[in-house]
């Protein structure tokens, strides 16, 4: 995730207010798993290069990435299969599930 990236979701996550990061969610949508990831773990417990605005802050917001079947049964499904269905059907979608529940269980 690069540092403009970084910082538009601090200002957000700022704006919010302390305990009230509920009302938001991160959907990541990289074909790069291990990218998506490691964006995961950014916007969770914090920037794992300290490079960016996000060095060192952990903003806790819970994190998604769009093929987990949560974020799947929330958009309609023409518009889901239209813009990810075969990305959807070449992916482990089990193994990103349980990727990503690990990484918003640091938190």
């Amino acid at each position: 995730m690069d540092p403009a990236n970084q910082e538009q979701i601090k200002k957000i996550a700022e704006n919010i207010g302390e305990g009230n990061t509920d009302d938001i969610i991160v959907v990541l949508g990289a074909g790069d798993i291990e990218g998506a990831l490691i964006s995961a773990e950014t916007v969770t417990i914090g920037d794992p290069s300290f490079s960016g605005p996000l060095a060192g802050v952990s903003l806790g917001l819970p994190v998604y990435h769009i093929l987990e079947p949560m974020m799947r049964e929330a958009i309609p499904e023409d518009v889901y299969d239209e813009e990810v269905g075969i990305v959807a059907m070449t992916e482990d979608v089990d193994a990103i599930g349980k990727e990503f529940e690990g990484i918003r269980n640091q938190k």
